[in-house]
């Protein structure tokens, strides 16, 4: 009720110290003990009071059906215990679904696809704006660029393949050398 510290009573200690004196402060302290157990007496003695005039009246019983309906915990845990009921008591036999009619056993095919006919060269959208057709000039010069690199790459790839012979040296790249190995005896 109160936020009282310990050094707060303990100012308030020196401070009744002072003020009553060491002789009269016991009896002080008595005399404030005795008031507060009376005054807690008679909130309770009030409280028990209202408490029996609410069960007189009823109003016990309404405030306790309400504060019962109002409660999420019960609530929750009573439609728990009712889908847990409903569970148990489900027959998974008696509410299948069967079949009034003996199903086909075909297999499922999906119809056949119509064959593909491979076209030579795509053909260029009809109605192309400027930048559909800069963008479709754009790539077509990058094609030609590529297979003009990949055209050079072949070509040095197989010169000197064709070239080489088993007495020529392979090059090897700066670093370090290996030992020539022992011919086989």
């Amino acid at each position: 009720m109160f936020d009282i510290s310990g050094t707060d009573l303990l100012l308030i200690g020196t401070v009744a110290l002072i003020v009553v004196g060491p002789k009269d402060l016991p009896d002080m302290f008595r005399q404030l003990g005795r008031v507060t157990a009376k005054l807690r007496q008679m909130g309770r003695e009030f409280s028990r009071a209202m408490e029996e005039a609410a069960k007189e009246s009823g109003v016990d019983d309404v405030r306790r059906d309400l504060k019962a309906v109002t409660n999420p915990v019960s609530t929750g845990l009573q439609s728990l215990k009712s889908a847990a009921d409903k569970f148990e008591k489900w027959d998974p036999v008696k509410n299948a679904a069967r079949p009034t009619t003996p199903a086909k056993t075909e297999p499922l095919t999906p119809p056949p696809m119509p064959p593909v006919t491979p076209t030579a060269q795509a053909t260029p959208p009809v109605a192309a704006g400027p930048a559909t057709q800069a963008l479709i000039e754009k790539q077509a010069a990058r094609k030609a660029i590529m297979d003009e690199m990949n055209a050079k790459l072949k070509a040095l790839d197989e010169a000197p393949a064709a070239t080489m012979t088993e007495s020529t040296p392979v090059k090897r790249a700066a670093g370090r050398t290996r030992k020539p190995k022992a011919p086989k005896e």
